[in-house]
């Protein structure tokens, strides 16, 4: 079982405590050394302050904050957890991507979306109306131009007449690709276009603000993936999905040491392969340390 972890880089409520290089490079190697999978950051160019009222959260650039976590790590997986596809060219987006894998000698997994945030689509100028095409679009686009060969791809504005990317990254074809999102529209592409399934649980005020899949239980988690597997024998796909989850608990639950590993015991029943954890800390020091104490209490205990 995977856990990985999101960084406290964009919080607001403990200064500039989380702001600075040297802080990123004592939390990324703490969670290294934690035993962490992988460090997840979160892709928010633009929120609207409705959104961040109601529990939202910022986020900094995911390519270059996972490029400074490969300059002082090892082992640790850099996952982009998730970036919006369509908020950007897929091709800029496909340069980032081989950029990073290449020089972190291929430590990079993308979680990619449709997004939910209308709001924020209007600020970058994307059609808010018209993403789930666009995702689908520029997830194909991406995959192609990730190949390191000259390519063909014409797309809505954009056309690529013999172009290439290179070098390519590390990862062939291409560093995993998760689809996150909760919806029905989002399960049916993982089956049909990615490797892997990235749901998350949401609270009520979230996603009556985002506009986004509700997932509040492990039991609506359970109908969702009766939902996926049933879709991929519709399509003929011998092998679902990996399934990495977002969070371990739901939104504002807590959980001593062996409830958790509990409930990893209860997830990877239901061939869950992954989730996420938080790890709570206001100073960088008292970060690294509860890393290392979940370390200690919960990921040397796992199977």
């Amino acid at each position: 079982m995977k856990v990985n972890v999101t960084l406290p880089i964009d919080r607001t409520d403990t200064g500039e405590a989380f702001w600075t290089f040297d802080a990123l490079m004592q939390i990324s190697q703490a969670v290294e050394r934690a035993g962490f999978t992988a460090a997840c950051v979160t892709d928010h160019p633009c929120p609207t302050e409705r959104w961040l009222n109601a529990n939202g959260h910022y986020a900094q650039d995911p390519f270059t904050i996972l490029g400074f976590i490969a300059s002082v790590t090892k082992t640790l997986r850099l996952q982009t957890g998730i970036v919006v596809l369509p908020y950007r060219n897929p091709f800029i987006t496909a340069r980032a991507v081989a950029t990073l894998d290449r020089y972190s000698g291929g430590r990079l997994t993308l979680s990619l979306g449709a997004g939910y945030l209308k709001g924020e689509y209007k600020a970058l100028g994307v059609d808010f109306d018209n993403r789930n095409e666009l995702m689908d679009e520029y997830l194909r686009a991406l995959k192609t131009a990730l190949s390191g060969k000259e390519f063909t791809f014409e797309g809505s504005g954009y056309v690529a007449l013999g172009n290439r990317i290179a070098p390519g990254p590390v990862q062939r074809p291409h560093p995993p690709i998760f689809i996150g999102g909760n919806s029905p529209r989002a399960i049916r592409r993982a089956v049909e276009l990615a490797d892997g399934w990235n749901p998350f649980f949401t609270v009520a005020a979230l996603a009556a603000t985002a506009r986004t899949a509700s997932l509040t239980c492990e039991d609506d988690l359970v109908h969702s993936l009766h939902y996926m597997r049933q879709h991929c024998e519709k399509v003929g796909r011998e092998t679902p999905p990996e399934v990495m989850l977002g969070s371990l608990t739901v939104p504002g639950e807590t959980a001593t040491p062996q409830q958790l590993l509990d409930t990893i015991g209860r997830y990877r029943a239901l061939g869950i392969t992954g989730a996420g954890y938080y790890v709570n800390g206001r100073t960088v020091s008292e970060y690294c340390d509860n890393a290392q104490r979940f370390g200690e209490e919960v990921l040397s205990k796992i199977d």
